[in-house]
């Protein structure tokens, strides 16, 4: 199980892909996927590189701390919807952001902050994440 409500066992998943990762063990697809967003953030390898820490770490928005396991999340939740194009119309719209900015963990990071808010509405609202508001958000971008 991944995707549960066992915080302790996702992220054993992220620590495990990403020792594996930097040890060149063969990995399994989703720690492939794993690994490549770990990659593309530089300042989140040390902490998951100390296992006991990160296993049980506490993030306090309010302290203006950030959880990175969140954020990963939120990453592979952002390139598992552009690879399936779900909701129709984010591949397209990642596609005109990666042509306006010209970097694609930039246009990652601008789908991101809509799909947190549409969350974080859904959530506040206790209703289902909107798509149709999640789509207008990620349209604006390309104003």
């Amino acid at each position: 199980m991944f995707f549960g409500d066992d915080r302790m066992q996702l992220r054993q998943r992220y620590v495990d892909a990403w020792r594996k990762a930097r040890a060149g063990q063969p990995l399994e697809p989703l720690e492939h996927l794993i690994a490549a967003v770990v990659e593309a953030h530089p300042e989140y390898q040390p902490e998951l590189e100390h296992e006991a820490a990160a296993l049980t770490a506490e993030y306090h928005p309010e302290a203006g701390a950030t959880n990175p396991f969140l954020h990963m999340g939120l990453h592979l939740a952002v390139r598992e919807q552009i690879a399936t194009d779900r909701p129709p119309g984010i591949s397209e719209v990642f596609s005109a952001l990666c042509k306006k900015t010209l970097d694609h963990h930039e246009a990652e990071h601008a789908i991101l902050d809509c799909l947190a808010e549409t969350l974080w509405e859904s959530q506040r609202q206790a209703v289902a994440p909107d798509e149709r508001a999640y789509l207008a958000r990620l349209r604006k971008l390309l104003d």
